[in-house]
């Protein structure tokens, strides 16, 4: 098969219809310039230039090889420029995972927001558990995922985005719902609800528990925030709830009142992670930046 260097010469002899004038636009000697050609003509079985006149006139078939030729360079150039502009600005699709107690209240806003910003990328999407997706991230099966931390797995890079408050919340007709100030020895005792425990969020609020002195309700397991929420608003049981989905619109706290708790803070820490040797690596850590900025001017409202 002809290379692409010995179309470019032929194309600028084609061009140029004169060997001296086309080695001196290609910056090669002329007789470097001849024996490619030569060698490009060996390849195809064919004549492409008439070398019986004083300029180089292409051959019949060598006039269809020029036009075929253009093309194909024309094509290399429009790749190179592609992937040029796409070094200056990410684009394409990024399969991304992210946890369920965290997209359905970050993601609206922060894909709209990227949109703005990164026009040509375009975003899979794929809730799931943390520590499955971090496998699927090592596989290959997922580009960039976003979670609670720590999160590890082989092979993967991991940025700190942000830390979240937590908030305890309860119904409005439960105890402590109207006390002017909860101290940790009020919730001795209490019963929080939580989700399935492959879930981040049960290790946090089995740590909560453990440092209030309260307990995991047994009984029931969520199945998402909502479900938490819903739950806690009715009575059943106290939750902790992220300070996004408090505040969003698919989530809200109109069921519950969140509870002042006196010198007690809980906050989760979530990170994105990528496999550190992605071509698109440099993309996957910017991306996480603005993520990370984004999510920050959220918290900030």
């Amino acid at each position: 098969m002809p290379t692409l260097r010995q179309l470019e010469y032929f194309v600028a002899v084609a061009e140029q219809r004169h060997f001296g004038r086309a080695a001196q636009d290609c910056n090669i000697s002329q007789p470097t310039l001849s024996h490619q050609i030569r060698a490009l003509e060996d390849r195809l079985g064919a004549t492409l230039i008439d070398r019986t006149t004083s300029n180089a006139e292409l051959t019949p078939i060598g006039r269809e090889v020029y036009e075929r030729a253009r093309k194909v360079l024309m094509g290399v150039r429009d790749i190179r420029a592609l992937t040029a502009r796409s070094a200056k600005q990410f684009s394409g699709i990024v399969r991304f995972g992210i946890t369920p107690t965290l997209g359905p209240y970050l993601m609206p806003a922060l894909i709209g927001a990227l949109k703005v910003d990164l026009p040509e990328l375009r975003f899979y999407i794929r809730e799931g558990i943390p520590a499955e997706q971090a496998k699927d991230l090592s596989l290959g099966r997922l580009d960039l995922v976003v979670g609670p931390g720590p999160m590890a797995g082989e092979n993967l890079e991991v940025m700190h985005l942000f830390d979240e408050p937590m908030s305890i919340v309860a119904s409005p007709n439960h105890h402590l719902a109207d006390a002017g100030q909860v101290t940790r020895a009020d919730l001795a005792g209490e019963r929080f609800l939580t989700l399935d425990p492959r879930h981040h969020y049960h290790q946090l609020v089995g740590q909560a528990c453990a440092e209030l002195g309260a307990e995991i309700l047994l009984d029931y397991e969520g199945t998402s925030l909502d479900s938490v929420h819903h739950m806690a608003g009715s009575g059943v049981g106290l939750a902790i709830l992220p300070e996004l989905y408090l505040r969003s619109e698919v989530g809200g706290d109109a069921l519950v009142v969140r509870l002042p708790i006196d010198e007690w803070q809980c906050s989760r820490t979530i990170v994105a992670a990528w496999r550190a040797d992605s071509a698109n690596a440099g993309d996957y850590r910017a991306l996480s930046y603005q993520i990370k900025d984004k999510a920050e001017r959220l918290l900030s409202y």
